[in-house]
């Protein structure tokens, strides 16, 4: 039986925060080899690991608009002085919108059938997405910007 948990603490090795739609749970995450299920949605994960990074959700987003001029789908610095960076692969408002980790991602791959591209993780993980290959590679480098913002 799968261990529930109430909530989870983004750090250095989460990979993916992906939607569940469960009743039991909301969100599978990936975390090194290991598979955890949280109550709480992938996007209130988020906004408690902003806040546990140092600044409200919306100040980050505020901030990387600011410092990018991105206004959709933007990256959020989680916690920069770990280099924990994530984006959403879709508008964060869409209950299947998944948060992927910058610093993991090794490559992303086109594929065929009822996906349409693979994300793979530098422990060798994969995963498959509905956004296409173009829409992930452009969200990688919207997180490169904000990380190249922060830093100058």
């Amino acid at each position: 039986m799968k261990e529930i948990l109430t909530t989870y603490n983004v750090n250095e090795e989460t990979n993916a925060l992906t939607p569940a739609f469960q009743l039991d749970y909301q969100t599978i995450v990936l975390e090194g080899k290991r598979e955890l299920f949280v109550k709480q949605t992938p996007l209130e994960l988020i906004k408690l690991a902003a806040k546990r990074g140092g600044a409200e959700y919306n100040g980050r987003r505020t901030s990387m608009t600011y410092l990018t001029g991105i206004h959709k789908k933007i990256p959020i610095p989680i916690n920069p002085q770990k280099n924990i960076y994530a984006f959403p692969t879709t508008s964060p408002k869409l209950a299947h919108c998944s948060w992927i980790f910058f610093h993991h991602v090794d490559e992303i791959k086109p594929t065929k059938g009822n996906y349409r591209s693979i994300i793979q993780f530098k422990n060798g993980r994969e995963i498959k997405m509905n956004e296409s290959l173009h829409i992930l590679e452009k969200q990688m480098y919207r997180t490169w910007l904000c990380k190249k913002a922060l830093n100058e």
